[in-house]
């Protein structure tokens, strides 16, 4: 069916659309009788009114704008819900955009903010966006960057310090005696999987008897980490790393998963440290041990951040943001619940 519009209700009531406008947004500029007509007019139509065009045409939307690169990952819908948390508290709503780790989804989440002039936007980027954020600001539209840093030096951000998140797990497998370390990810191009990866690199360094093999993935899935832990379930114990530092928990989850169904035990053959420590670590099969971020946290003080330049208290500082790491251990490293 047609959606009424309030031409349609002009004509059910027999008046103008002025008058429309003025009954139902306007009320005390007309009589209590026309009021009613209007009212019963557009219920008999089932007229809704547009709020986002009514907020458009009083000089705002209503709307922060957010992207994330994979809603799928807990840790970006926790991500979410705090910025949420953030908006709903100033009288606003958040418009999500998931890019699913694909550069031209997130751009086309850009380019739908501008259009609907969102009153700024979150970003937590997957590839390189700096035209895209200088495009948005270009037009009024405030941006802050979530887990993530603007290596310009021109967008506030709220990050995390993966260099020593990398290097905490890999200390503490180091601590429990492993020496046949792994790191396992995807795309060495993402700046949170490299930064990971060269805090591994450092904890490494410091110890001569040990080494680090790199493990790319594909993506970073429970599924392709099951896959990947059955492969290295089929090498021989000598040949097998006894100490994973895995780039997310999904992709952990599944590795650990695929070990333990081929016989490998976990952590007693090999140790696994995820990260982003997502509610399902601690209930898992074997319960991870995991690089904690604060990612609910993260998201509202990100929003909370951008709402101030909206309203223009940030003041003068950029209010680059870095929260730090800290370690839950659990079973797959130390064989019972800890910290």
């Amino acid at each position: 069916m047609k959606r009424a519009g309030i031409r349609d209700v002009a004509q059910r009531a027999g008046v103008s659309i002025s008058t429309v406008s003025n009954a139902l947004n306007r009320p005390h500029m007309v009589s209590e009788r026309l009021v009613e007509r209007v009212r019963s007019a557009a219920d008999q139509l089932g007229y809704v009114p547009l709020q986002a065009a009514q907020q458009l045409r009083a000089g705002r939307s209503g709307l922060l704008g957010m992207t994330v690169i994979n809603i799928a990952n807990p840790f970006f819908a926790d991500m979410v819900a705090g910025a949420e948390d953030a908006a709903s508290a100033a009288g606003l709503r958040v418009l999500v955009g998931n890019s699913s780790d694909d550069v031209s989804k997130e751009r086309d989440h850009l380019e739908l903010f501008e259009r609907v002039q969102v009153e700024g936007a979150l970003v937590s980027p997957f590839g390189p966006l700096q035209p895209w954020l200088q495009r948005l600001r270009g037009r009024g539209i405030p941006v802050v960057l979530v887990d993530a840093v603007d290596d310009e030096g021109e967008v506030p951000s709220v990050s995390f310090d993966d260099v020593a998140g990398g290097r905490l797990a890999a200390e503490h497998l180091l601590s429990t005696g492993r020496r046949r370390l792994a790191f396992v990810g995807a795309r060495e191009a993402v700046r949170q999987v490299r930064e990971r990866l060269q805090g591994a690199r450092l904890a490494v360094a410091g110890h001569p008897d040990a080494g680090l093999e790199l493990i790319w993935t594909e993506r970073t899935t429970s599924e392709l980490g099951r896959a990947f832990g059955e492969q290295l379930a089929e090498r021989s114990p000598r040949d097998r790393p006894d100490g994973l530092v895995v780039s997310n928990d999904h992709l952990a989850i599944g590795l650990v998963h695929g070990l333990i169904s081929r016989g490998v035990r976990v952590p007693e053959d090999v140790a696994v440290v995820g990260y982003d420590d997502i509610e399902f670590a601690a209930i898992a099969a074997v319960p991870l041990t995991s690089v904690r971020q604060p990612a609910r946290e993260m998201g509202r003080t990100a929003a909370e951040l951008l709402l101030a330049r909206i309203a223009g208290t940030a003041g003068t500082d950029l209010g680059n943001i870095v929260y730090q790491p800290d370690l839950v251990v659990r079973e797959s490293t130390a064989g019972r619940a800890g910290r």
